[in-house]
This record gives structure tokens, sequence and C-alpha cells, in this order.
């Protein structure tokens, strides 16, 4: 079982916080991560070379195989016949999770070029966040000299919250830097 500095953060400080500050009874009502998905889009399978460098990009990223994520439909504009192959996709859980949010927060989002923190408003609804990186060199597993192709990503972060608020303070008790409102 892969260990984490957040889930025991997580665990020791920031679930009695949580308890304190909305007043939960039952251990099982407060938040907590349930996965991360990073998902990446490259278009049509042309360019078999921009497939490979997202495949590899995303498992240097993640330290695991991404799946390859296929077209559902038939698109005539685009070229793109039902079954081609459009981007990949990672899914994370458990200590594997913790220590990619982990990273994620204290080493590539201070790395964003012009970083003033990330949007308090990607909530979906139900206590999942959302937000993009446009390009994959903000990550430290990533040779600068190797990369030919800019490749950006979407992170999902999925909770067990119900509501977007309950979300926002599980998210920023784990350190998260949302942008303060002046400057969205």
């Amino acid at each position: 079982m892969i260990t984490s500095v957040l889930s025991d953060y997580y665990r020791d400080t920031v679930v009695p916080q949580l308890k304190e500050k909305r007043g939960y009874k039952n251990p099982m009502e407060i938040p907590k991560l349930v996965k991360i998905v990073i998902n990446t889009g490259v278009g049509t399978d042309k360019d078999r070379e921009v497939m490979t460098a997202a495949v590899e990009t995303l498992g240097l990223i993640t330290g695991q195989k991404p799946v390859i994520t296929k077209s559902r439909v038939n698109v005539s504009n685009f070229k793109l016949r039902k079954g081609m192959a459009v981007g990949a996709s990672v899914t994370l859980r458990r200590g594997v999770m913790y220590n990619f949010l982990y990273r994620l927060i204290n080493i590539v989002l201070p790395r964003v070029r012009d970083f003033r923190g990330i949007s308090p408003k990607s909530f979906d609804g139900v206590g999942n966040y959302n937000f993009g990186l446009t390009d994959q060199s903000v990550f430290t597993e990533i040779d600068l000299d190797k990369i030919k192709h800019t490749i950006g990503m979407n992170i999902t972060i999925v909770t067990t919250a119900k509501t977007d608020d309950e979300a926002r303070d599980l998210l920023t008790l784990l350190g998260m830097p949302f942008a303060t409102s002046n400057n969205n």
C-alpha cells in the first residue's frame, strides 16, 4: 500500500477541521477524495507521433499506463470515424492519487507562468472540481529537451462532497491554491 504525506495530513488534520467547521456527526459524512482523472485529447490519430507522445507524457507524469480513448461516433467534418484514437486518460486512486495531488499543489502549480491561483468557480454542482493545464512542461518528470508537441490536459478531482462548498472547503484545507475573487 502506498502511503502519502497528504493522505496522513488529511486523516490527522483535515478531518478534524472539517468535522468542527461543518458539524458532521457521522465520520462517513466527511468529504474525501475518490479519484483524480487526467485526460488529454490529441484529435484524430492521423499523426501517430502526437498520440505516442501524449501516452508517454501521461505515463511519466502519473506513473501509470494511460488508456487510449477512442471516438464513439463518426464526424465527417473532422474526418473522424468511430473507433479512432482521439486521446489518452489515466485514473488515479488511493495513495497514488494523494501523491499526485501533493506534487500538483506544491510543485507543479507554482511552476505555471503568471500563476495567481486556480479558479474557484470550476466546480460541477455536486462537489467535483475540473481544471486544465495548457502545457506539460510544468511537470518535473518531463525532460524539456525531448518535448516535440505541446500537450494540454484536463484534471478532474472527484470527491464525496454533496455540495460545491463542502468540496471547496476540503480542497482548500488540502492546500489547493484558489484565486481570490478580485484576480479572476
